[in-house]
């Protein structure tokens, strides 16, 4: 087993972008990522191995992402999207673009919990869906599954709301 310096080295990155795909918050995120190595300085000698190392510090992010929720009894902001930044020629594309995103962040607010989990880090994280797996303690294909049919659901709910 590393040392946690070397943990900390290696994994800082991954979690805290984890976090922030969850967040959409630099401070929190920040906040979150140190008390996750916190708490994995603490309980080191519990972690069996039998998963990546980065699994397990997701997952651990992941509870502490949940309880401050419950903590702030608050569901995932989308008011604090990140902004791409694209080349756009009019106004009115970027007002068209802007409000595409807007619908699309809160059409994912409607899912369910893994659905918008699995969406978040597949569009905000850019992870693949064997990483999506091991974060969230599933298999690639169920995280492929899951994705494919959130995007069912949003294309549903827009083709029946445009008739």
């Amino acid at each position: 087993m590393q040392n946690i310096e070397e943990i900390y080295k290696q994994y800082c990155n991954t979690v805290y972008k984890y976090l922030f795909c969850l967040t959409h918050n630099e401070a929190v995120s920040e906040d979150l990522t140190q008390e996750t190595f916190a708490i994995a300085i603490k309980e080191i000698n519990k972690f069996k191995g039998t998963c990546k190392v980065s699994v397990w510090l997701c997952q651990i992010a992941k509870h502490l992402w949940y309880k401050e929720l419950k903590k702030n009894n608050k569901d995932i902001p989308i008011d604090d999207i990140s902004e791409e930044i694209q080349v756009l020629e009019t106004t009115e594309e970027i007002i068209c673009n802007n409000e595409q995103k807007i619908k699309l962040y809160k059409d994912i607010q409607k899912l369910d919990e893994q659905s918008k989990e699995v969406m978040y880090l597949r569009m905000t994280g850019n992870l693949n869906f064997i990483e999506i797996g091991e974060i969230l303690g599933k298999t690639p294909n169920w995280a492929r599954v899951t994705f494919y049919r959130a995007k069912q659901k949003i294309k549903e709910v827009n083709e029946s709301g445009k008739e």
